[in-house]
């Protein structure tokens, strides 16, 4: 017989966990595999209810590292996304997002994932642990002083993630922890801390679930609300977008006719002339200008619209100025 006690690394992570609230035991559903299948569904939705009241609770947080973040990229950083596994994918998912709907630069906005790319879709054993495989990512990607990295962390203890923010840190950059746990490694090593408690998960341990869909929406504020602050916005319209398909070239015309309640034949000469450019079509409609002007007055105020119109001449004509 093996009466051999587990090696004192794994004990003493074992201890870690369970003081984890993600990783808490609730014993009132040890028979949810007898439920039927509308009845967990029910449990399922009424728990991920409470994720946005507990969203809600790190608001101003949330909010000042979002200033932050806007200021420097607002100087030319980036924006880097460090976590493993779900936290990780997460990351990536929200970058990806940002070149279609704020047409920026691919390498404005990075999501890193312990493992890279091959760990979005399979898991890689043993990569999340790794703090130095973190400091390599970053230095491969040259992260310095104008950049930020969001370290993402359902548990806030994950080595890569609390790795990634160390060394961002150390070498200047700005620094955000997002996890889901209170008092962890992440928050405290971030300059911002970012801790979205949402308890105990229906499957114990189980942080793709009331976590994940924290840390989704949380990575939502940063990058919108982000892109609003540095212009990529025209009210709640998204005059950056990148029309890439059909369906996003229907969306730019709407977007060009929402804002500027010109006819069908103003916006297609708008986005003819401007070479398909959302923003430039709405300045050449609501300035009065031909789009070499709009080129030049949206690189002069820095890609954004309201000050751009504010120094249009046609504008000022049209408004009796």
């Amino acid at each position: 017989m093996n009466t051999s006690s587990p090696a004192p690394g794994i004990q003493r992570l074992r201890q870690e966990l369970e003081s984890l609230t993600t990783e808490a035991f609730r014993p009132e559903l040890s028979d949810i595999d007898r439920l039927d299948t509308l009845e967990i569904a029910g449990l399922m939705n009424s728990e991920d209810a409470d994720v946005p009241t507990a969203v809600a609770a790190q608001l101003p947080q949330i909010a000042a590292a979002i200033d932050a973040i806007a200021e420097r990229m607002a100087r030319g950083g980036r924006l880097v996304y460090a976590g493993a596994g779900t936290a990780g994918r997460l990351g990536v998912l929200d970058a990806s997002e940002c070149p279609p709907t704020f047409n920026t630069d691919p390498e404005q906005v990075v999501g890193l994932v312990a493992g890279g790319p091959e760990a979005v879709v399979a898991s890689v054993e043993g990569a999340e642990d790794d703090r130095e495989l973190a400091v390599a990512d970053l230095e491969r990607l040259g992260v310095e002083p104008a950049d930020t990295v969001v370290g993402i962390s359902a548990s806030g203890r994950t080595p890569y993630a609390v790795g990634a923010v160390e060394h961002a840190r150390s070498v200047g950059a700005l620094t955000v922890g997002l996890a889901c746990n209170e008092r962890t490694p992440l928050a405290a090593a971030a300059e911002h801390g970012i801790e979205v408690v949402v308890g105990p998960e229906l499957l114990t341990g189980s942080t793709r679930l009331k976590a994940g869909t924290a840390q989704k929406l949380v990575l939502n504020m940063i990058s919108t609300i982000t892109m609003i602050r540095l212009g990529k916005t025209y009210g709640n319209l998204m005059v950056d977008v990148r029309a890439t398909n059909e369906k996003l070239r229907a969306r730019s015309r709407r977007i060009v006719a929402l804002a500027t309640g010109a006819s069908d034949e103003e916006v297609e000469e708008a986005l003819a002339a401007t070479d398909g450019e959302v923003k430039n079509a709405v300045l050449t409609i609501l300035g009065g200008v031909d789009a070499p002007t709009a080129a030049r007055l949206l690189a002069e105020s820095r890609g954004r619209l309201r000050p751009a119109l504010d120094a249009a001449p046609g504008r000022a004509r049209m408004m009796g100025e």
